[in-house]
């Protein structure tokens, strides 16, 4: 498999263990291990889950956890005025903090990729209206984060 389809799992399964976190109220590392022994590059119900880089998909799980009080700041900042990220539902929640994460720490990711990575794996979960949210404040936040990357002629 390629990097790129095993980073794209590493996100999809990020966001999904970031949102099993939240809901069912477990640690990093019982969501790690049960992630890495039940879920990567299993099939589970008829459903095949793809081989994740698994380091990338670590850092990014972990580093939403230790860094979660300014991600969220962040992006209450950035979502529209009166809707602050508590009313976000979970998983769109989770979708948005793995990738403000890999903005704002994973350098080695163009701007543009993260951004897509994440409507894409928003798009398995939700419609269009939710995806375009999702889009237009991973845009606002990339360019916000990373403007460099966004210059004419980029």
């Amino acid at each position: 498999m390629k990097k790129s389809q095993l980073r794209s799992a590493a996100r999809l399964a990020a966001s999904q263990a970031l949102y099993q976190m939240e809901v069912a109220d477990k640690g990093l590392n019982d969501i790690l291990a049960e992630f890495e022994a039940h879920w990567i590059g299993r099939e589970i119900e008829g459903d095949a889950y793809n081989p994740a880089e698994l380091g990338f998909f670590r850092d990014v799980v972990s580093g939403v956890v230790r860094d979660q009080v300014p991600i969220d700041r962040g992006l209450d900042e950035t979502l529209a005025k009166g809707w602050p990220l508590r009313r976000v539902e979970a998983l769109m929640r989770a979708i948005l903090r793995a990738a403000y994460y890999e903005l704002r720490s994973r350098s080695d990711v163009p701007a543009r990729v993260a951004v897509t990575e994440y409507v894409d794996v928003a798009a398995a979960f939700f419609g269009p209206d939710e995806c375009g949210m999702i889009n237009a404040v991973l845009d606002a936040l990339a360019r916000q984060m990373r403007p460099a990357e966004f210059a004419v002629g980029r």
